[in-house]
């Protein structure tokens, strides 16, 4: 019988698959009776089926024959569905994408190996193959040290997370403590405020992008929100006819935001509310399809010469939003509100009035160049 039916056998009986051993161990009297008296409904009419649902109240099967591959399916379909609610398809398909190939990853070196069998010289295996190509000894260009502790993390959870399933909390995880330092991260720059007025807002630069692109652009100039956010925006969380046009920023049944401080309410000023006037259905093409979007964008600045520095990427928009506010003096609470940070100090009131928050905003907007609202992507 395979463990993970075992497993599965004792769960649609109301119990957790918990070995003999430890029944023996920890189970109060209370705890085996209720055991017993299903055990006695179950075996009434014996089956084979029963038999084995007989051996999973009592704990008498090994797991002994789950693979890690098993172990896998069995968190990805069961034992973390809670870290899966509310994810949407594609940050399913990323969940999901760098588990399997932390474990295929595994696999290459070790080999399917069952659970119970992983030790420290396999975890170390996985380790040196990091290792290797985090600093390798030819001119070989070095990885992330990001990549290896991805993988290295999910190996990790699974194996804790698969054996407290099964009731063995307290075993060894072989692959504790193996991680790299955490990488020197790259800098980004902030473009500046005259590269954006002279170059990015000039008319028509931006002709022959897709129409949806261009305008998410000019959102983000001015919102600086993260470009998923902007995609995913659903057309109840733009309101353009309130006394202060401005979009909310919210989880949804369907997709997670990053953070609860991502959670805000932000004015359209500018260039930002000139777009979000002819997206007012938010940017079907591009949503749950940020990694597109990305694309879509960051080819077309290349293309155009709007990467000034390899220093540069699309969220440069994002550094010199908080640049901006920074120089402008605004308060440092509205400033992590505007851009979705947690606020390290106290909590007090809202973070401010909408009105308020606009006219903060507006000491800071870039003004719309003329010719601009009349040159793509503005004219329908």
């Amino acid at each position: 019988m395979l463990f993970c039916g075992t497993l599965n056998s004792a769960l649609a009986l109301g119990f957790t698959y918990t070995p003999a051993s430890q029944l023996a161990e920890q189970a109060t009297l209370e705890q085996i009776l209720r055991r017993l008296d299903t055990l006695g409904s179950v075996t009434a009419k014996p089956t084979r089926e029963k038999l084995q649902d007989a051996d999973a109240l009592l704990g008498l099967v090994t797991p002994n024959d789950v693979t890690i591959t098993q172990a896998l399916n069995l968190y990805l379909g069961e034992i973390a569905l809670d870290e899966q609610g509310g994810k949407s398809p594609e940050q399913l398909k990323t969940y999901t994408k760098v588990k399997r190939r932390a474990v295929a990853n595994f696999i290459k070196l070790n080999g399917d190996l069952s659970m119970t069998d992983i030790d420290r010289d396999h975890a170390r295996k996985v380790y040196r193959h990091w290792a290797d190509r985090i600093h390798p000894n030819d001119r070989q260009k070095p990885v992330s040290g990001n990549s290896g502790n991805r993988d290295l993390g999910n190996l990790r959870k699974l194996y804790r997370r698969y054996f407290e399933h099964i009731g063995q909390e307290s075993r060894e995880n072989p692959f504790r403590n193996l991680r790299f330092a955490a990488p020197k991260l790259k800098t980004i720059k902030p473009f500046t405020d005259d590269f954006v007025r002279t170059r990015i807002l000039q008319p028509s630069v931006l002709e022959g992008l897709n129409r949806e692109a261009a305008l998410l652009c000019y959102v983000l100039i001015e919102t600086w929100c993260r470009p998923n956010e902007i995609a995913n925006l659903l057309s109840e969380n733009i309101r353009l006819d309130d006394d202060v046009p401005y979009i909310r920023i919210r989880s949804t049944k369907a997709r997670q935001l990053k953070s609860a401080a991502s959670v805000r309410e932000i004015p359209l000023v500018g260039i930002a509310f000139e777009a979000m006037k002819r997206s007012s259905d938010g940017f079907p093409h591009y949503r749950d399809r940020g990694y597109l979007l990305s694309q879509s964008l960051l080819k077309a600045f290349k293309s155009r010469e709007l990467i000034p520095s390899d220093q540069h990427r699309i969220y440069s928009f994002r550094h010199s939003f908080e640049k901006r506010m920074l120089e402008a003096g605004l308060d440092y609470g509205l400033r992590c509100t505007l851009m979705g940070h947690r606020n390290p100090r106290p909590e007090y009131g809202d973070g401010g009035s909408l009105v308020y928050r606009r006219d903060e905003l507006l000491k800071i907007v870039h003004p719309i160049p003329d010719g601009l609202l009349t040159s793509y992507p503005f004219p329908e």
